[in-house]
């Protein structure tokens, strides 16, 4: 028996000229999920995951007091929560039945997230950011990035932010993932952003900051669209006074080859990072 389809297909976080970003299946569950259960097994819904053609698929079910709960997979594994996923899980919904403007999102594992519309994006609520300078640059050389500015930068999970001097040099970096993780080690960090500020050439040349993230100790090299990070880089980019004091919504151009993104994040300026960092972006349906 052939899988059910997905409902919607959505492009998570696409660049500016409509590519890019994290293309999603979305499977509208039938109905609430009963007390301390859920719609369908883990096992149905990798069957459904692997059929949807699409990198990353979330099962979303309406929940009585007004929250959403999203359960996310791969093609060949349960990712279970999932940013890109919520997003699109929201989106779908927004359009399908109508949603108020702040709810929460819960994932199959439990943990909640808040969520809220802005400006026609919905945002997801990451937390609070800490920055630390990092000092000396001992550590950076061995990776590619010897003389650079690097900060230590944490929503939850430490990561380790290193500015370039320009696009080019962004872009040019050639990641290479014994070098990273040894980098991470060595700063007792687990993902590295490298970024430069402003935008590339094009649709997204408005973005405030480009950047590219990195994470062989999380089981991925290079990530397409990363909220956390993204967030992370925020904090970094109030820390270092890159922004203007008065500013509390930018966007990214996330930056990795092939596969470009734009996300957007609203947040406090803070002196040692930022507070309350909200990310998300745009998510645009497509034919299933």
């Amino acid at each position: 028996m052939t899988p059910p389809q997905p409902s919607a297909a959505y492009r998570v976080f696409p660049a500016g000229d409509g590519g890019g970003g994290k293309r999603v299946a979305v499977f509208l569950e039938p109905g609430p999920a009963e007390a301390g259960g859920q719609s369908g097994n883990s096992s149905e819904r990798q069957a459904r995951a692997a059929g949807a053609g699409t990198p990353l698929s979330v099962f979303v079910e309406p929940l009585p007091d007004g929250a959403v709960r999203v359960d996310s997979f791969t093609p060949t594994a349960h990712k279970g929560s999932s940013d890109s996923g919520a997003v699109a899980a929201l989106a779908f919904l927004q359009a399908h039945q109508g949603l108020p403007d702040a709810l929460d999102v819960q994932s199959a594992g439990g943990e909640s997230v808040s969520a809220q519309l802005c400006g026609g994006e919905w945002l997801l609520l990451q937390g609070d950011v800490a920055v630390t300078p990092l000092e000396g640059d001992r550590a950076l050389s061995p990776a590619g990035l010897g003389g650079a500015r690097a900060w230590v930068t944490s929503a939850g999970r430490a990561n380790l932010a290193v500015q370039v001097d320009s696009l080019a040099a962004l872009e040019a970096f050639m990641p290479d993932p014994a070098r990273i993780e040894a980098l991470n080690a060595a700063t007792g960090t687990t993902g590295l952003i490298v970024f430069t500020p402003g935008g590339p050439e094009g649709a997204d040349r408005r973005a405030d900051v480009s950047f590219r993230a990195f994470g062989p100790l999380r089981g991925f090299l290079e990530d397409a669209a990363s909220s956390n990070m993204f967030a992370c880089l925020v904090g970094v980019l109030c820390a270092a006074e890159l922004l203007s004091p008065d500013v509390n919504v930018l966007r990214g151009a996330q930056r990795r080859p092939g596969q470009p993104a734009r996300l957007t994040a609203q947040f406090t300026p803070m002196p040692g990072g930022a507070a309350g960092v909200w990310v998300g972006g745009a998510a645009w349906r497509e034919t299933v």
